[in-house]
């Protein structure tokens, strides 16, 4: 069975590795979409929070980013499993690893899941918030 691990990482601390031994996979930059860490309320918080979401969400700038991640990964994952390959790594890297990268990483893994069902695992790791 195929197992897609999906992660959210820092730039800063660097490219993450790839415990599966296969040398890594698809490593998406979300720098390029509007930071809400630059803005007081947002800052203690991450990708999984409401707020960070909503602000994400309301210029559609992520979504539409994440189609074209969606597509990558779905025709990479119907290869896999068609292959007989085990392991997928998927990342989403941002700046402080807080934000874009933990909001597209969950959007990410709810994707695959809802799209592959039993069809593979999906693991969610979020190296910068433990």
């Amino acid at each position: 069975m195929l197992t897609v691990t999906v992660l959210s990482f820092s730039y800063r601390r660097g490219l993450p590795e790839d415990a599966s031994g296969n040398g890594g996979g698809y490593v998406f930059d979300c720098r390029a979409i509007h930071n809400p860490g630059r803005y007081e309320p947002y800052k203690q918080l991450d990708g999984r929070d409401a707020p960070v979401r909503e602000f994400l969400e309301d210029d559609g700038e992520i979504l539409q980013f994440l189609d074209h991640c969606y597509a990558l990964v779905d025709a990479s994952v119907d290869r896999y499993i068609s292959r007989g390959f085990s392991d997928l790594q998927v990342a989403f890297g941002c700046t402080g690893g807080q934000h874009r990268s933990v909001y597209s990483a969950e959007a990410m893994a709810r994707h695959l899941a809802e799209r592959y069902g039993s069809q593979i695992g999906v693991n969610l790791y979020h190296r910068e918030r433990r």
